[in-house]
């Protein structure tokens, strides 16, 4: 059974940090692209971040230089540091391991919430 568990959001003051943590079980972790997305209600979910497995990045244009997307194949965790936060970053933020159309799986989500 695949599960992907988020932990790390919370309330921060705008300017502030979150580190968020995705822990995964189930898959062959390596072999997976690992990201982050976000959703606002009545908005589509987005991406935030991906990274490959061998430890390649791609960012939303919202986050770059301020948000940094990392992997540790080792505890088959993936993290998202999120740094200068803004009251725009408020969304629930979902991880997702995805190596293909039928192997794509999400977490349960975790809130950020950025106050101004």
């Amino acid at each position: 059974q695949v599960q992907l568990v988020e932990s790390g959001g919370g309330l921060v003051q705008a300017g502030g940090s979150l580190r968020l943590s995705c822990a995964a079980s189930g898959i062959i972790f390596r072999v997976f692209n690992m990201g982050w997305y976000r959703q606002v209600p009545g908005k589509q979910r987005e991406l935030v971040a991906v990274i490959t497995g061998a430890g390649s990045a791609n960012y939303a244009e919202s986050v770059k230089g301020r948000f940094t997307i990392s992997r540790d194949n080792a505890k088959n965790t993936v993290y998202l540091q999120m740094n200068s936060l803004e009251p725009e970053d408020t969304a629930v933020y979902y991880c997702n391991a995805k190596q293909n159309i039928i192997q794509n799986f999400w977490g349960q989500g975790t809130q950020v919430t950025v106050s101004s």
